[in-house]
């Protein structure tokens, strides 16, 4: 088997996050057997597929796509003088899901299986809480019907209006107070039913950390995530040593030498890659043994499109030492609706295993002539 071509659809659409629009970048590689695997990276597009088609489509048409290993450590040489930190990771991460996807497709197995099967029936998750009912003003109502569906943990980032008013560097007794709130609601209305996870999108400085931090110990979040920038993981130590609340962090670490850090400075209680941006299953995997070897369980952070949705459950579904996998339910209930071929929905508060060869799943293939949608072909 050799590959043929390499494909991007550039699809302008999605949620509105805290880095603005999500524009999905998926990818399709092609083979002269027929079979084609499907990989999806985010959220900037542009740079994405000009990586996919410059550098890594030249030097991987004609290859066999079952060397997956070999493949990776050559589109890693491929870019290293370039710098493989952001859209370069994110390129080969894109290709290496489709390489385990046509993986899947040959040996006629879902990935979860090639990566060595299922450690569970179904998977935990909680809900990152993008929502049509604002947490901000309402997180006791939002608590209790994501508990009324069977989902026990959700995400919330209070703390961000306050960050982007004081640019992080401060933060005052009512500001404190205002973005305790949310969390203090919850608990007024359901208690510890309600298990709650405080993102903070790195944007504050050590000492505001460690403030926040000690203010949120009353009242038990799930752990506290990206306090501050990831540059530094010497001051994750610090913020570590000052708090009895477990720090979750890596979602824009790449690759397993990103992680290294972070494993030996010993900050970290979660560890969160996201296989879009880590370096796809190839990587994934890795960085999930390494923390296992740590006794820290992962978390994988599934905040992007919905390839990326299925890959996670795959990743989610083998990894002994999962703890719980992201999910956004405005994304699978409205955004990723018409995309792909199938849904993955939860139900009563667990994410099913998904079935059928490879990722299980496909564009839709009305999506390739939709207006939104960009399509570029590299072949031989």
């Amino acid at each position: 088997m050799k590959i043929t071509s390499i494909e991007t659809i550039h699809y302008r659409g999605g949620s509105a996050l805290h880095f603005g629009p999500i524009q999905y970048l998926w990818v399709r590689i092609h083979t002269d057997e027929g079979l084609v695997g499907l990989g999806e990276t985010y959220p900037h597009p542009e740079a994405e597929k000009a990586v996919i088609h410059e550098s890594l489509a030249p030097m991987l048409i004609g290859r066999n796509p079952l060397e997956i290993d070999r493949l990776w450590a050559d589109m890693l040489l491929a870019v290293s003088y370039s710098g493989w930190g952001g859209a370069e990771m994110r390129a080969i991460s894109a290709i290496d899901i489709a390489l385990w996807d046509l993986a899947g497709k040959v040996a006629n197995l879902p990935i979860y299986q090639l990566l060595g099967g299922a450690s569970r029936a179904s998977i935990r998750i909680y809900n990152t809480c993008y929502d049509k009912v604002d947490f901000l003003t309402d997180s006791a109502r939002l608590a209790e019907e994501l508990l009324a569906s069977g989902v026990r943990a959700m995400k919330i980032w209070p703390f961000d209006p306050i960050a982007k008013e004081t640019h992080g560097q401060y933060i005052t007794p009512d500001l404190m107070e205002r973005g305790l709130d949310p969390i203090r609601r919850i608990r007024e209305r359901v208690g510890t039913a309600m298990d709650v996870a405080m993102e903070f999108h790195g944007y504050w400085n050590l000492p505001s950390a460690i403030s926040i931090a000690r203010a949120l110990e009353p009242y038990a979040p799930m752990w506290l995530e990206e306090m501050l920038p990831q540059d530094n993981l010497a001051a994750y130590r610090q913020l570590a040593a000052s708090t009895h609340l477990p720090l979750c962090v890596s979602e824009r670490l790449m690759t397993r030498w990103g992680f290294r850090e972070l494993f030996a400075n010993q900050a970290a209680r979660f560890i969160m890659p996201d296989l879009c941006w880590c370096g796809g299953f190839s990587e994934a995997r890795k960085i999930a043994a390494i923390a296992e070897m740590h006794y820290l369980p992962i978390a994988p952070h599934n905040c992007g499109g919905p390839v990326l949705h299925f890959a996670s459950a795959h990743l989610a579904a083998n990894a002994t030492n999962l703890y719980v996998l992201e999910t956004v339910r405005q994304h699978y209930l409205d955004e990723y609706t018409g995309l792909l071929t199938k849904s993955l929905l939860p139900q009563d508060g667990q994410l099913p295993i998904p079935n059928g060869p490879g990722l299980g799943v496909e564009l839709n293939p009305e999506i390739l002539g939709h207006e939104k949608a960009t399509i570029q072909r590299t072949a031989s």
